[in-house]
């Protein structure tokens, strides 16, 4: 097959208001075609090519204008058809769907529309619907500009719908409802007597900001222990270019109201897009939750509803760490400092992080709880607090390091040195004295580097890559990062957390970085891990998990000595490090983690070489998702043999065992003929290939699945294969074979989907984990283990595929056109 048209890539647009769209729920496709506008929209799961013939809706004479589109849409996305018209009405006049059998030639005379058409189509698999949503817009899915949407639910639709029906927006997917609330965050009873209200019901003038948004107009509510999301949320308001991610500007309560405002988050990876209708909690008339300073000003707690939307409820906002949420907020790294222990430089770390507009955030020693105890010094044990500055400053005679915080609760400050008033700051220069201390109580106070360490349990610090670790060096330094998005799963890659089990550690997935001599500073890398809760639960345990970092070089220089070790590290990239490596390796490698908490992040003084680091969890089988990111000085590489299939030229490797009589074999079952068929083939398999019952009782190839192996090595398209066809045939089924007898753990001749990763190395195919976790899924029983003609349809089709996508490359892509493709998939 040569290389022909390129795949389209169509583009991302918008849509105007006043547009109903389809909810791409289930097997529907909408399309949409509204006369008051120049453009035809449409919600649809597969490619389609589209005909229209349009019209002037005037009554004018005029030529037709004929369109030929072609758009392919996920579930997750709504996006404009490349269809513009002259600045004029038209009505469709003709509709046809082409290359679709599920649509047929129709016209619709009548010029009462929009006009909505709803047919079947089937679905495209997942992992070719993922692979496609990829290519629809140059950014990828999930970044601030191609935002996900929570429920699928897209802002602009939706609040164009409900002005057009003079309605305001219900929130069906998190309803004014107790489930909303959570089942056990308050008594049943009072769970009764909770009202929603919408802010035009309570104020006259309701506003989404006044006079731009500041950490003062949050004031914590008493029936919900989230000061750790607002002490994040104060620390956002600081940093305005966080801050225009998570609050757009595109909604108010004056202009285009219709009682919808959407907020947007990061959430393991991607940016997400969340709606919420606004209707408020309220008990007694109070408001339950968090409520704004001002009584007409709503964006906290609009904000805090969407934030509860997204974790699934308002109880799950019930304590928390207030790391999550500073992540949640800024998508970017955080750096947890345990105190009172000696940190060394924290001033300096402090006065980094304020210069290169980090947030920050701490916490106060003990259990979080309601009603939490004031300390006399002013403190609230088991408390969250924004820092809100670091400053050094002229004292006395040399300099004092004071820090700033604010109390989410809008009031309660300490009352020791260099608090509000304080004799401390009459020592101070006027001028700066009038600029940092301001007597108010407004939650926000001043307090010596010293105190902080004594009073204050922990500090939390937060940015887009690493900068509070460059010490105020911030024209001086430059930061890589490299995003890794893969899974834990049992029997496959959830080695564990003990190297000494060396055989089911090697099954971690490993990836590998390299510093070099521009990287030779002190915490040159940073590595953060993320697990994600299954099915979004919030409420799930979090496993333990925690990473290792181990040094490549040594056990490689041992092996072959007079090897450059970089050439040997490339080598075993392609594979990954064997469970020799583990076992033989005599040094202590770099670890962090080992505890149930949704992230961790470890800074490390790593000298020149190259590393592969080993994220795990703390028990071997425990299965999830987990995101990677690792942050480099400099942009020489980090390399995944586990997130991208290498696919090289076939290796010289010994000859395997292979059963010379294939040609007596080919000519005793064709017969008379030159060629075999299926169901010759299928004796074959059964009756020589399984003589010795290596697939065990149950195990035999079926019609079908020779079917597809003939068409797998069917040259020339006939369905027959030819003698010289039949020997490549059998080599490949030797060399599976002595595979399967060597590796098959049971007499009941079962392969674990652990050992499909050894299958695909032997034939120099370095697969993602996504791609061993599908064959698995394809290929193996409800236990995940496969059988021997399972195996070999698995094997045979990778094996074939990837030497096909080898021959027709030539850039580390291929091209297809419409046709080419559908006649290569058909047929393999």
């Amino acid at each position: 097959m040569s290389k022909s048209l390129a795949v389209h890539k169509p583009f991302q647009a918008v849509h105007p208001p006043g547009l109903e769209l389809g909810c791409g729920v289930g097997h529907l496709v909408k399309l949409i075609v509204n006369r008051n506008i120049s453009s035809v929209y449409a919600s649809v799961y597969t490619w389609c090519d589209l005909e229209l013939t349009l019209v002037p809706d005037d009554g004018s004479s005029g030529q037709n204008e004929s369109l030929r589109l072609r758009r392919r849409l996920s579930k997750n996305s709504q996006s404009q058809w490349l269809c513009h018209c002259p600045l004029r009405a038209l009505r469709v006049q003709q509709l046809h769907w082409r290359h679709c059998r599920h649509f047929q030639l129709m016209r619709m005379l009548s010029p009462s529309l929009p006009a909505t058409l709803i047919k079947n189509m089937m679905l495209a698999p997942g992992p070719q619907r993922k692979l496609v949503e990829t290519w629809q817009t140059r950014e990828r899915p999930g970044s601030p500009q191609n935002l996900k949407k929570l429920n699928n639910q897209d802002f602009n639709h939706l609040r164009s719908y409900y002005l057009s029906k003079g309605q305001l927006f219900e929130d069906g997917t998190f309803p004014a409802h107790a489930s909303s609330i959570g089942p056990q965050l308050l008594p049943e009873d009072t769970l009764r007597h909770i009202t929603w209200r919408r802010p035009i019901e309570i104020q006259h003038n309701p506003r989404l900001i006044m006079e731009g948004v500041s950490r003062f107009d949050i004031v914590q509510g008493e029936k919900i222990g989230d000061c750790w999301v607002l002490a994040a949320l104060g620390s956002l308001t600081l940093q305005k270019h966080f801050l225009e991610n998570v609050l757009p500007k595109d909604q108010e309560f004056q202009d285009n109201y219709a009682g919808i405002f959407h907020f947007r988050f990061w959430h393991f990876g991607d940016w997400v897009d969340v709606v919420i209708d606004d209707k408020l909690p309220f008990l007694n008339d109070k408001y339950l939750f968090v409520h704004p300073r001002t009584r007409n000003e709503f964006w906290p707690s609009l904000l805090e509803k969407a934030y509860a939307k997204l974790r699934g409820s308002y109880q799950n906002l019930h304590w928390g760490y207030i790391s999550e949420a500073l992540v949640d907020f800024t998508g970017g790294v955080q750096l947890h400092l345990d105190l009172p222990a000696s940190i060394p430089k924290l001033e300096e770390v402090l006065k980094a992080a304020d210069k290169s507009c980090c947030l920050m955030g701490c916490t106060t020693p003990g259990k979080q709880s309601l009603g939490n105890t004031e300390w006399k010094n002013g403190l609230v044990k088991g408390h969250a607090y924004t820092v809100t500055g670091a400053r050094e400053i002229p004292y006395k005679n040399g300099s004092e390091h004071i820090i700033r915080l604010w109390n989410p609760w809008g009031h309660g400050e300490w009352k020791g040195p260099w608090s509000d008033g304080s004799a401390e700051w009459n020592r101070v220069p006027t001028e700066q004295r009038r600029a940092l201390c301001e007597e108010k109580d407004d939650g926000e106070f001043w307090m010596s580097c010293q105190d902080f360490r004594n009073q204050f349990s922990s500090v939390y610090i937060c940015n887009s890559t690493p900068t509070f670790l460059d010490f105020g060096d911030q024209h001086n330094t430059t930061w890589f990062m490299d995003t890794h998005a893969s899974q834990w799963i049992r029997g496959l890659s959830a080695g564990g957390s003990k190297p000494q089990n060396a055989e089911a550690f090697s099954r971690n997935p490993q990836y590998f970085i390299k510093v070099v001599d521009a990287d030779q500073k002190e915490n040159n890398v940073v590595v953060s891990l993320m697990q994600k809760p299954p099915n979004n639960a919030q409420d799930t345990p979090k496993l333990d998990i925690g990473f290792f970092i181990f040094w490549c070089c040594w056990v490689l220089l041992t092996a072959v000595p007079h090897q450059r070790c970089s050439h040997l590290v490339f080598q075993d990239q392609l594979n990954g490090l064997p469970a020799a490596f583990f076992s033989q390796y005599k040094f202590t490698p770099w670890k962090e983690g080992f505890i149930a908490v949704r992230d961790i992040t470890g800074c490390f003084t790593l000298s020149q070489g190259t590393y592969v680091i080993i994220p795990v969890t703390s028990k071997e089988g425990q299965e999830s998702e987990f995101l990677l990111r690792i942050f480099l000085r400099s942009q020489d590489y980090s390399k995944d043999p586990n997130t991208r299939l290498s696919l090289i030229s076939p290796k010289d490797v010994a000859k395997q065992n292979q059963d010379n009589n294939y040609e007596n074999i080919f000519l005793r079952y064709a017969k008379q003929g030159s060629d075999i068929n299926a169901s010759q083939l299928q004796r074959i398999l059964n009756e020589v290939l399984l003589k010795d019952q290596t697939a065990g009782p149950e195990g035999r190839f079926s019609f079908d699945s020779c079917r597809g192996i003939l068409a797998l090595m069917d040259l020339s398209s006939n369905g027959r294969l030819t003698l010289q066809e039949f020997k490549n045939l059998w080599k490949c089924l030797a060399k599976y074979k002595d595979f399967f007898k060597r590796e098959a753990r049971s007499l009941l001749g079962l392969l674990d989907a652990s050992d499909l990763r050894n299958a695909v190395q032997a034939v120099d195919i370095t697969a993602t984990e996504q791609l061993l976790h599908l064959m698995a899924l394809r290929y193996g029983n409800s236990s995940r283990k496969i059988n021997f003609p399972d195996f070999v349809c698995c094997m045979i089709r990778l094996e074939t595929m990837a030497k096909v996508f080898y021959n027709l490359t030539e850039d580390g892509r291929i091209y297809f056109n419409e046709t080419q493709w559908l006649i290569f998939i058909m047929y393999c």
